[in-house]
């Protein structure tokens, strides 16, 4: 029997339907969250639980499992030495569907595909702010002090025929 072995095909050619599906969990497990619709984040998400569950073991056939669907090996070493271990202890549910309401183009539903146990980095982001203030405060203090070399030079000019003129009034 068939039954509950179906999937959403999402308006797309096998072809085009399996390059996005490998796209798309190659870029969850790299930035371990994914902006997308929500139909996408469902169908995304039951692959990508899958492949957790195989990381859990790191063995060669495992590897060659999720290399299906991971071609970066970088991120398919990812998933086996940090996101795998991570979630060792967890017996399944590894990620979480959020979501956004709808896009303003085609009212399509947004979703937030997301490990479960990612936190958002906004540390290292207010680190970045600051580094970047700093360097543009940096580039402003010697635009500064450029223009305030200009403006002496043009002030004494100014400032000698006025001084003439109380001399002589």
């Amino acid at each position: 029997m068939k039954h509950k072995n179906g999937f959403n095909p999402l308006s797309r050619n096998s072809a085009h339907r399996r390059a996005m599906h490998r796209n798309m969990v190659t870029s969850l497990f790299k930035f371990e969250r994914v902006t997308t619709t929500k139909p996408k984040a469902l169908e995304v998400r039951r692959t990508a639980e899958k492949l957790i569950t195989r990381a859990k073991v790191d063995s060669v056939h495992n590897r060659r499992q999720a290399a299906r669907f991971i071609a970066d090996e970088a991120v398919l070493a990812k998933l086996f030495t940090d996101i795998g271990p991570r979630m060792k202890d967890r017996p399944g549910g590894y990620t979480r569907i959020m979501k956004l309401g709808f896009r303003n183009g085609d009212a399509a539903e947004l979703a937030i595909l997301e490990l479960v146990d990612y936190t958002l980095d906004t540390e290292g982001k207010d680190k970045k702010k600051e580094k970047k203030a700093a360097s543009k405060k940096a580039s402003g203090d010697s635009a500064k002090k450029a223009k305030a070399e200009k403006k002496p030079a043009g002030k004494a000019k100014t400032e000698e025929p006025a001084a003439e003129s109380k001399a002589e009034g």
